[in-house]
């Protein structure tokens, strides 16, 4: 069988998998006005299945922070928590693991998703290299607000109490979001974080926020059923660090303090722009487990499975058009290439229709 590594079993923190294939996060703007998770969610995610773990899309933790054009979902309500069960039961009726991805825009949000907020981020600089959707159509990026010091501890409440209602909600398990330019990963690098006092300057004070965040989880469940993923080399939504492989030798290290479930990197850039070696940082300073992800295919991740470098390997894009992903790596079977037309659109289609492999 092709890489055989990759359907091996494996524990990662509290969880056993059945292969080492992850679904990673994927925003698809299928809630609804409300944040409210909706029934096509349940159909979509249940779908996919039979990945040995899938992490649901960036769920926010606090009202109020939209940052994707006003529908994605929520984990903050009474609502969102009913309406996730429906999913989580769909997943979990089809022998699929499911942790949530919980997380808090920062800067990438807009006033005009938000009833008129400003947004919030560590320092009062706003993404430069794009623009965003709103109801109004694509608009600039505002100036956020510099958050106060004493604002902080709300912020870590808000994704305490994201992590408790994850577990109503039948999840298992919370991956904290410190990535791609949104807040926790806002304050982590210096490129976006240019405040001082406890949360500014060197690195320690950067990570002060997002292990505050961690050790709050972690005290609402427990460490087997928390995640971290970090993205220290992405540029996407204008991030930068000047120090990318210190700054994850040292989140790792604390992470490894903490004995989270997983460590989750995302190893490169989208844009090409920064450079390193963040893998090799991550795996000599954790001695949990790895997942691996950013344009790994199925050889290269079974080799990195094989050699210890992984516990898992997340596939992206690509499980928005081959929801029988597992069996196409199984069989050698080439991926589906999805219609980047349909990932943010309402409805079914570039949904739930992408069919599995003929036969499968």
């Amino acid at each position: 069988m092709p890489h055989d590594s990759l359907f091996t079993p494996v524990t990662i923190g509290s969880l056993q998998l059945s292969n080492r294939i992850v679904m990673a996060p994927l925003t698809r703007c299928r809630a609804d006005a409300a944040h409210v998770p909706t029934d096509i969610m349940a159909e979509y995610y249940s779908q996919r299945a039979s990945a040995g773990l899938i992490v649901a899309e960036a769920t926010m933790v606090i009202e109020g922070n939209s940052a994707f054009g006003g529908r994605e979902p929520g984990i903050y309500s009474a609502a969102q928590v009913a309406a996730w069960k429906k999913v989580t039961d769909a997943v979990h009726a089809k022998g699929g693991k499911f942790i949530l991805q919980i997380w808090h825009g920062g800067r990438a949000c807009h006033s005009l998703l938000n009833n008129g907020a400003q947004p919030v981020a560590p320092s009062p600089l706003r993404i430069t290299n794009d623009e965003t959707h709103t109801p109004q159509g694509k608009k600039p990026y505002e100036i956020p607000r510099e958050l106060r010091d004493d604002e902080l501890p709300g912020i870590v409440a808000g994704f305490r109490l994201a992590t408790q209602n994850a577990k109503a909600a039948g999840f298992d398990g919370v991956e904290i979001h410190g990535a791609n330019g949104y807040l926790l990963d806002e304050f982590l690098r210096d490129g976006s974080n240019q405040r001082s006092g406890p949360y500014g300057g060197p690195i320690a004070n950067r990570a002060r926020l997002l292990l505050e965040v961690v050790d709050a989880c972690v005290a609402a469940w427990e460490p087997g059923r928390v995640g971290v993923r970090i993205s220290p080399l992405n540029s996407y939504n204008d991030m930068k660090d000047s120090d990318p492989v210190a700054l994850t030798s040292y989140v790792a290290a604390q992470l490894n303090l903490r004995k989270v479930a997983f460590l989750h990197i995302m190893r490169g850039d989208f844009f090409g722009l920064q450079k390193g070696d963040v893998v090799s940082a991550a795996r000599a300073a954790f001695k949990g487990a790895i997942i691996g992800n950013m344009g790994y295919a199925p050889a290269e991740a079974a080799q990195a499975v094989t050699d210890g470098t992984l516990a898992a390997v997340a596939f992206g894009h690509h499980y928005v058009s081959n929801p029988d992903l597992v069996a196409r790596v199984r069989a050698g079977v080439a991926f589906v290439e999805p219609n980047g037309n349909t990932f943010y659109s309402p409805g079914p289609k570039g949904y739930t229709d992408y069919p599995p492999m003929s036969g499968a």
